[in-house]
């Protein structure tokens, strides 16, 4: 039997409206390069979601190009941008940012998450100008690398903290559709449009084939932005089909709704572990856990499971990645579940 995986969310294609609405729209003629009625309409029910009706909205295909476009467009020659150390844009983009010419400052969290004094430590080491690199952007994930979200508290000081000294705050939304129903958020999606300067809305990991959809908001980031996807290689001449996906995503909650089922299931997984005395690598309230197993536990799970080996705790345990998609049925989870009451 073929092993389930629980190695990411997007290891299944995608929902099946979306799948609907790709046939039916077919052979109906439209503009290219995002100028089609679907991008516009999927704009319009973005805008609604978020009540602002002044953003910039643009799709592209994938996170890491999302990170790239955005930050290479804000960032002069001579700045740079500050995250976590578990930050995608530190950790899993081969350079990307650093190809263009920036450097990333990777601080150290035992959360994921930057606080206003992370940064401060940053600008701390770098005071003799113009001899260093000017720090410009903050970036930040929503839902983390490892599971955690942004309360509003925490982004209302952030988002102040960054208006205090100059700086661009950036949130990484891969899935942020997970923080946002996670059972313990606080932030609304109009909040984060008001806290942030341009943040996006990942579909990739929540429901679509692919696609991000990058929300602008700060007037100073909207200019001569389409420049840098096209020079980029990330203007799809058939936009349509990024349009199509967050038209459907949008419609009746279903972002939200798969977001949701995603988080509800890692979540009976996280209770069973618990019940079984695992202790956690992070308390995470979304679609990603990471409980901490022996070598020979991890190897039984194995046998039945794929799923990822996070972190090595000592010669004897490792923490392991267990993420759960919009598409996770309930019988597998069942079924690990039953392994986990095995271990």
């Amino acid at each position: 039997m073929k092993k389930y995986s629980f190695k990411n969310d997007y290891s299944e294609g995608c929902h099946p409206n979306i799948l609907e609405a790709l046939i039916k729209t077919n052979l109906s003629q439209q503009n290219g390069y995002g100028y089609d009625g679907y991008c516009e309409e999927a704009r319009l029910l973005i805008h609604q979601k978020m009540n602002n009706d002044d953003a910039d909205i643009h799709f592209v295909s994938g996170g890491t190009q999302a990170n790239l476009l955005v930050i290479s467009s804000i960032l002069r020659p001579h700045e740079s941008v500050i995250s976590a150390e578990t930050g995608h844009i530190f950790t899993n983009e081969t350079g990307a940012i650093e190809a263009t010419g920036h450097k990333v400052h990777g601080l150290a969290t035992s959360d994921g998450k930057l606080k206003p004094e992370h940064i401060q430590s940053v600008l701390d080491l770098h005071t003799n100008k113009p001899h260093q690199v000017k720090q410009k952007l903050v970036y930040i994930s929503n839902s983390t690398e490892i599971g955690t979200i942004y309360k509003k508290k925490e982004l209302q000081e952030l988002s102040e903290f960054c208006k205090t000294n100059d700086l661009y705050l950036f949130m990484d939304g891969a899935r942020l559709g997970q923080a946002l129903t996670s059972e313990i958020n606080d932030l609304t999606l109009e909040d984060i449009a008001n806290l942030t300067d341009v943040f996006y809305l990942g579909g990739t990991k929540n429901g679509a084939l692919l696609g991000e959809a990058i929300i602008i908001t700060n007037k100073k980031l909207k200019e001569e932005f389409g420049f840098h996807i096209k020079q980029k290689g990330a203007m799809l001449a058939k936009g349509r089909l990024l349009g199509i996906q967050f038209s459907e995503l949008m419609k009746n909650e279903l972002y939200f709704d798969l977001a949701k089922h995603s988080n509800v299931q890692a979540m009976k997984i996280k209770s069973a572990f618990q019940k079984k005395g695992f202790q956690f690598l992070s308390e995470t309230f979304t679609n990603q856990i990471f409980p901490i197993l022996s070598n020979s536990q991890i190897e039984k799970l194995a046998e039945n499971f794929d799923f990822y080996i996070w972190k090595k705790v000592n010669e004897e345990r490792s923490a392991i990645r267990i993420i759960t998609s919009w598409a996770t049925p309930d019988k597998i989870v069942d079924d690990f579940i039953i392994n986990i009451n095995q271990l």
